[in-house]
């Protein structure tokens, strides 16, 4: 593995929304946002195909869907759901969507992850690891060479937690990189149309992924931006067994 920081800044829910799909190239082209995962079924799905074929330098990934899910009063409650009831239904439903990436992109995904993480449980987790492994691509938590942080987020348990998602808090993740290639999640977008748990706080995201004090920080600290496909990875398909 190479001693340089590199660093994936990579926006989900790509296809979600029409502001989203907005807020993710303005974050592209404007700020450090390198990498994208893609909700193919959702209504704007199409148009962020056409916009990653207008924007080649960002790498297009699967966001695996599965539902998802809000918190009203400590309670969580889903919003839409997928059967993934069992390890046929997932895998019936990882490779629908699957077919759908590449008629919309016309190429695989350069990586692989989930809407709201629903791969780190089972059985979709075994499902993803097999999807990767086939595709020989990085499926988020479990590549090898790829360290995956997820603090940058504006909320905790449902409840907003602004401070997390400032260019100073972005820019203090920044400094605390380790040699190596990470990957920093994010949801940059404007709220328009967007029926989300998850609302207001993307055009937070937005603003920061674009502040000059997060492009300083990477200057300062020497980190070079990457993304999925130009990422120096050693062993690109290597998959980490997932803990008992």
């Amino acid at each position: 593995m190479t001693a340089t920081r590199c660093l994936i800044v990579n926006a989900d829910d790509f296809g979600q929304t029409a502001g989203i799909n907005r807020g993710i190239v303005e974050a592209h082209e404007r700020g450090v946002v390198t990498s994208a995962s893609l909700l193919v079924f959702h209504p704007a799905a199409e148009e962020a195909a056409e916009l990653a074929r207008r924007y080649p330098a960002l790498s297009v990934g699967l966001h695996l869907d599965y539902g998802e899910w809000g918190r009203v009063r400590d309670t969580w409650y889903p919003i839409y759901e997928v059967d993934a009831r069992s390890a046929r239904a997932a895998r019936l439903a990882a490779r629908r969507q699957l077919d759908r990436f590449r008629e919309l992109m016309g190429r695989d995904p350069t990586h692989l992850d989930s809407h709201q993480h629903a791969h780190r449980e089972e059985p979709v987790r075994g499902v993803a690891l097999a999807l990767a492994s086939e595709l020989g691509v990085p499926l988020r938590h479990f590549a090898d060479g790829v360290l995956y942080r997820g603090s940058f987020y504006g909320q905790v348990n449902g409840e907003p937690r602004l401070d997390a998602i400032t260019p100073e808090a972005l820019a203090a993740s920044i400094a605390e990189l380790q040699p190596g290639v990470t990957e920093i999640g994010c949801h940059p977008g404007y709220p328009e149309g967007l029926y989300s748990s998850y609302r207001d706080e993307r055009g937070t995201e937005l603003r920061t992924l674009c502040s000059s004090v997060v492009r300083s920080a990477l200057n300062a600290y020497g980190v070079e931006l990457v993304s999925f496909e130009t990422a120096p990875l050693t062993a690109p398909t290597g998959l980490r067994k997932p803990r008992p």
